[in-house]
């Protein structure tokens, strides 16, 4: 088992730590295993930054049309003013 240090930690966080895992009724290194194991476990499959996006817009409504860009090739996007 690995051990970890913390060593800084204001005493308004350590404070707050110490309240929760009272309240939560375990030890404050319990408290912070549990905070890490629930903050670094990833649920069934991290999403993509556009899935995050799209699903914080999404009940925005506004479907956007986009051209038929089929039979075009790619092409450099032009900056000049």
């Amino acid at each position: 088992m690995a051990t970890l240090t913390i060593r800084g930690l204001d005493p308004v966080t350590h404070a707050r730590l110490r309240v929760e895992a009272a309240r939560h009724g375990r030890s404050m290194e319990a408290e912070v295993r549990a905070i890490l194991h629930d903050r670094l476990s990833a649920p069934g499959g991290e999403r993509g930054l556009g899935s995050r996006i799209r699903a914080r817009f999404e009940g925005l409504g506004g479907d956007l049309e986009l051209p038929d860009r089929s039979g075009e090739l790619p092409r450099a996007a032009e900056f000049d003013p």
